[in-house]
């Protein structure tokens, strides 16, 4: 049930078999923030096998300031995460690991920082506690790749331990592994305000890591589709133009190639066929997908012209009720 009166600070952690952890992470919330009851703890279970939905019931029913959501399944740490944002209801929300090795005494670190002005603070963490070949230099490599690409100069992307307000977190909308590039998002959808604080990390104490060199893959696929947000965000023609520039230079070439195999006369059945089918044929194809970009540009750049209208109108409409 949603708490009489919305506390000023929400935490917010996703937990996936972390049974042995979420005592000790309660009790360091509880610690780091004393007996003010501004704010609560929202532990989100992500289909979790053992006993940590459990240990977090039991929690939760015993201190109406903390709150456990369970997922169905097992489906990620941003889906989770996600799952934290839209349930918190403080105006700040701080996310974080629930291995215990993010520190809950860095949280009022943050908080402080974030009402700096800022709408988002992330946490770089100081003598990491990680295996150095699995998690320290894929993370280095990564954290690179993130600022080349983007531009958004944040050292440690992989650091849970973040605050953000409450209107910048509606804005975003997290999906695959999203919650690792949030800055850059954040940057490139709501033009957010960005700052980092060092914080403590501690090696982990229980069960074993849930990350490794297998989700490279996917992290760089989603790295792409930030540099795309960023990129194209207010000028989708320009991307699906780009698109249709490739598809026409192809379509040049498959025809010149066309018009040179005339110069050259075929002996062979199959060299006549290759010259009246192949080369003419994957240039119309190369065509008719320049112009199915360009029309995909269109659309996109109309419905984005809807959007700013629509926000124009809000804006104005707000203007003329508080004249």
């Amino acid at each position: 049930m949603p708490p009489t009166s919305l506390p000023d600070l929400s935490i917010v952690v996703p937990l996936y078999n972390e049974e042995e952890s979420v005592g000790p992470l309660v009790d360091a919330v509880r610690e780091a923030l004393g007996d003010e009851p501004s704010w609560e703890l929202v532990l989100v279970d992500d289909g979790s096998r053992d006993s940590t939905a459990r240990v977090a019931g039991a929690l939760a029913a015993a201190d109406p300031r903390i709150v456990l959501l369970q997922l169905a399944r097992n489906y990620g740490q941003t889906q989770a995460m996600q799952a934290g944002f839209d349930r918190a209801s403080g105006t700040i929300v701080v996310s974080m690991d629930g291995d215990l090795q993010n520190d809950p005494r860095d949280i009022p670190l943050l908080v402080a920082k974030l009402e700096e002005g800022y709408d988002l603070v992330a946490g770089y963490r100081m003598r990491r506690q990680d295996k150095i070949v699995t998690r320290k230099i894929p993370s280095w490599v990564a954290n690179r790749m993130i600022i080349w690409l983007t531009g958004v100069r944040i050292r440690d992307n992989g650091c849970s331990l973040k605050a953000y307000r409450r209107d910048l977190l509606d804005q975003l909308h997290l999906y695959s592994d999203m919650h690792r590039f949030l800055p850059a998002l954040a940057a490139a959808t709501a033009n957010a305000r960005i700052a980092e604080v060092p914080v403590r990390h501690h090696a982990r104490r229980f069960g074993v890591s849930k990350y490794g060199l297998s989700r490279i893959a996917k992290l760089l696929a989603d790295l792409l589709t930030i540099k795309m947000i960023a990129s194209f965000r207010e000028s989708p023609l320009a991307m699906f133009g780009l698109g249709a520039l490739m598809s026409g230079l192809f379509a040049a070439a498959f025809l010149t190639a066309w018009i040179l195999s005339f110069a050259q006369r075929s002996d062979t059945l199959d060299g006549a066929a290759l010259n009246a089918y192949v080369f003419p044929g994957s240039a119309l194809l190369c065509i008719a997908l320049g112009v199915f970009l360009v029309m995909l540009g269109l659309i996109a750049e109309e419905a984005l012209q809807k959007v700013r209208a629509e926000e124009q109108l809000e804006r104005f409409g707000a203007r003329e009720v508080s004249g």
